[in-house]
């Protein structure tokens, strides 16, 4: 299949497949243990079908969509994933620029392989930077200051990660860092007291993961940044309950693409319960599963606010650089257009809970 030929989200991963060695190429596709949140995520999706109105002018619509008061082209973002330069070697810079192109936010990833600079440098654009809680309270204090300081527009908490899930394909591969591919977040640390092999960074960055993470943590990074914090990894209404009451700026919600506890349920199915929950007090994201314009139609449509893409950006990366990251979000962005104009929806405030029918709707519905 040649690079003319690429006419959707997957096919970008097929061929990044072809290209990457299977050592990177598992260590982004793949989940945890029996990977059934991993398959769970997309198919989910595929049990959500339309129900279009007709006969509305659809001969203009509008894809804007404001967060947390940035107004941003389409409500598809860029998710934190780690080590892009395991894909490609200008990185996460790479991804920056793509996304700051199509007129959307980049997540920055803590496990980043370019700096938080780097990619504040790299051009302008709206970023938003991930933080995974280390022991070393002052060295988040650091990561947190040094992304205020780089113009980043709010702190992405990950909270479902207080102990990495077990990925059975990179314990098989032996996954390792090569020789040019670091976690710059950490560079110009005091690592001393650390073996300086490179390949043994990834493994000591996760032994330095600080599980004793819990909401008093939160209100902790209130304290010592004034950008907006969001969480990252909330699933269930008690806790998207609990992250309002902490005074969060915002809940994406994620089961990290089904690297941690296998046998979630995907998110698109939690989400209903989770908008239910937060009763439009603060915008709730969603992230996991989404490789088409009428994933995120749905997932807008079910409540959320905007989406975020996280491995659909690596494959595209492995395959064709900054330019294929573009082609991924034009791709959604168009999907989502046609979504819309087919459905009857000229803009997102359009798009209603009466324009999906869930499984549960259905079931309800054959109980008549």
């Amino acid at each position: 299949m040649g690079m003319a030929l690429i006419t959707n989200v997957s096919d970008y991963e097929e061929l990044a497949k072809q290209k990457l060695s299977k050592m990177v190429y598992d260590f982004y596709a793949l989940g945890a243990e029996d990977q059934r949140t991993l398959k769970e995520n997309r198919e989910a999706f595929s049990r959500i079908l339309f129900l279009p109105r007709v006969l509305i002018d659809v001969s203009h619509i509008n894809m804007f969509a404001n967060v947390l008061g940035y107004n941003i082209s389409m409500p598809i973002m860029v998710a934190p994933t780690a080590l892009h330069k395991l894909a490609h070697p200008e990185g996460e810079v790479a991804s920056a620029r793509a996304a700051a192109a199509a007129g959307t936010i980049m997540t920055l990833s803590s496990w980043s392989s370019c700096s938080i600079e780097e990619v504040s440098s790299s051009g302008p654009g709206l970023r938003f930077f991930q933080l995974s809680v280390f022991k070393d309270r002052n060295f988040v204090q650091q990561l947190v200051r040094r992304a205020e300081n780089a113009g980043y527009k709010a702190i992405a908490v990950t909270v479902d990660a207080p102990r990495l899930g077990h990925r059975e394909a990179d314990v098989r591969n032996r996954f390792s860092l090569p020789e040019n591919v670091g976690l710059k977040c950490f560079e110009g640390l005091d690592l001393s007291n650390m073996d300086k092999n490179v390949s043994g960074l990834a493994a000591y960055v996760a032994s330095q993961i600080d599980s004793s993470l819990s909401w008093k943590d939160i209100k902790w990074l209130q304290m010592i940044t004034r950008l907006p914090i969001l969480v990252k990894g909330v699933i269930t209404a008690e806790d998207a309950q609990l992250a309002i009451e902490c005074g969060v700026a915002g809940i994406i919600m994620s089961n990290h693409g089904g690297r941690q506890l296998d046998y979630l349920p995907s998110t698109i199915s939690c989400l209903e319960e989770v908008v239910r929950e937060a009763k439009g007090r603060v915008p709730v994201f969603l992230d996991g599963g989404i490789r088409r314009g009428t994933d995120v139609f749905k997932a807008l449509a079910l409540g959320a606010s905007g989406v975020f893409i996280g491995r659909p950006v690596l494959f595209a990366l492995a395959v064709d650089g900054e330019a294929g990251v573009r082609k991924v979000l034009q791709m959604l962005r168009d999907e989502l257009e046609t979504a819309m104009a087919l459905s009857g929806c000229t803009s997102l405030k359009e798009i209603t809970r009466g324009h999906v029918s869930t499984e549960g709707d259905r079931i309800a519905r054959s109980r008549l």
